[in-house]
């Protein structure tokens, strides 16, 4: 199977509409209705989108192959969509268009590392979670758009794997020796997950010691199912690999709005992997990305503290408290920051921290000194989330944001990054 280019397999009406041919969604030029052919075996398949206006570009409504998360991508993985990116979607189930829903458009190739100067690699938006839907509508419109922009339409469901949701417990492995260890999570696997180790070519790159952890969200939908969630990881695994042309998925970890904690990218969740998630700052970094849009939503106990047991322990591998900071120094011209310069973060910041973008959305970032607080507990018997009631097995993410503390400890560490 070849996982360093996207394979497309487009329907004859998808081809004539990338020329602007192609009926709106459910006709054809007999009149008749087209049928979804099979989704390809690695999920995803490309839509493209016509260059013929250098400030609006657009696909009107078709018929496509299944998918259930969507993403534009576009051709110089180094340039920005300085715009507007939107989508409507129509469900499988009920046939029903949504509403225009924005896409980010913050997606960036790391600064260093084999993900960054593959051949295939590709700028993007982030990717949304859409439910299986069986047809698109997308509009771009800007002052500066890249060229060779491209739909990309995702099915986790399809391939050789499958998807399971057994989840994998911490084994014999316990904490990190010393006062500021804590114990390691209960993890849901790769496997578990349904990862296809077969798209992942290369092996992992290893870093100096983690330093920091940088908090995200998907940005995606919070309507789902957290019986879902595995298969919105692996959507999003095929996303970074097949779409943006990554090595592997970019996050180190993934946590649902019911607090289930996903293993991300491969090479050892106690290892100090490099990622693909704050450009700028990925070596000697970790990450945490929540299932959701918290620009939108609240979090709720589960979300926090799984962030905050996540951080506690992985940050408590290099015996750091999770309350302090850190000197780390750019290793890019991000657009926040220059090439150099030394910036000082909190040990758990969020992604805006380190990057012109609202992620990981007001909502989530307001909790973060609720998260430190709670990370600094992790090893602590019986630490409760005070911001909020305990997780249920669905919660709907309504509680008020949680406090912000203060006095927290200073605990520089400068950390040179390689350029």
């Amino acid at each position: 199977m070849t996982s360093r280019l996207l394979r497309t397999t487009v329907a004859t009406a998808l081809a004539l509409g990338a020329l602007g041919l192609t009926q709106p969604a459910g006709a054809t030029p007999s009149g008749g209705v087209h049928t979804a052919r099979a989704t390809p075996p690695d999920g995803v398949h490309t839509v493209r989108v016509p260059d013929d206006d250098p400030h609006d570009r657009s696909l009107a409504p078709r018929t496509t192959e299944q998918f259930s998360m969507i993403g534009i991508t576009w051709d110089d993985p180094h340039a920005t969509l300085y715009g507007i990116a939107q989508v409507r979607t129509r469900s499988l189930e009920s046939g029903a268009w949504t509403a225009w829903r924005p896409l980010e458009t913050d997606g960036r190739a790391p600064e260093t590392g084999p993900d960054r100067d593959r051949t295939g690699v590709r700028g993007s938006t982030q990717p949304l979670w859409t439910g299986p839907s069986d047809g698109v509508q997308v509009r771009v419109t800007g002052w500066r758009l890249p060229e060779g922009l491209r739909v990309e339409l995702v099915d986790p469901a399809a391939g050789s794997d499958g998807v399971h949701t057994a989840a994998v417990g911490p084994g014999a492995a316990g904490p990190a020796a010393g006062p500021l260890a804590a114990p390691r999570p209960t993890v849901t696997s790769r496997s578990a997950w349904g990862a296809d180790e077969s798209l992942v070519e290369d092996p992992p790159t290893y870093t100096g010691a983690t330093k920091a952890m940088f908090v995200h969200h998907t940005a995606g939908t919070n309507a789902y199912a957290c019986s879902q969630s595995a298969s919105i990881v692996r959507g999003v695994f095929l996303y970074h690999v097949q779409s943006n042309g990554w090595n592997d998925i970019g996050y180190h970890f993934l946590v649902d709005k019911c607090g289930t904690v996903f293993e991300g990218r491969a090479g050892g969740i106690d290892k100090p992997v490099l990622g693909a998630h704050t450009y700028g700052f990925n070596t000697a970094t970790s990450s945490v990305s929540v299932l959701g849009d918290y620009s939108t939503a609240a979090t709720n106990a589960a979300v926090r503290a799984s962030v905050a047991k996540v951080a506690a322990w992985k940050l408590g591998l290099y015996g750091i408290d999770p309350t302090g900071t850190v000197v780390l120094t750019s290793g890019a011209d991000n657009g926040k920051y220059k090439l150099g310069q030394k910036v000082t973060f909190r040990r758990i910041s969020g992604h805006r921290d380190g990057y012109p973008t609202e992620c990981p959305g007001q909502n989530l970032y307001n909790d973060l000194p609720a998260i430190r607080a709670l990370a600094a507990n992790a090893g602590t018997t019986g630490t409760s989330d005070t911001t909020g009631t305990t997780g249920t097995s669905d919660p709907t993410g309504t509680e008020p944001p949680g406090p912000w503390y203060e006095g927290l400890a200073e605990d520089r560490d400068e950390e040179v990054l390689p350029r």
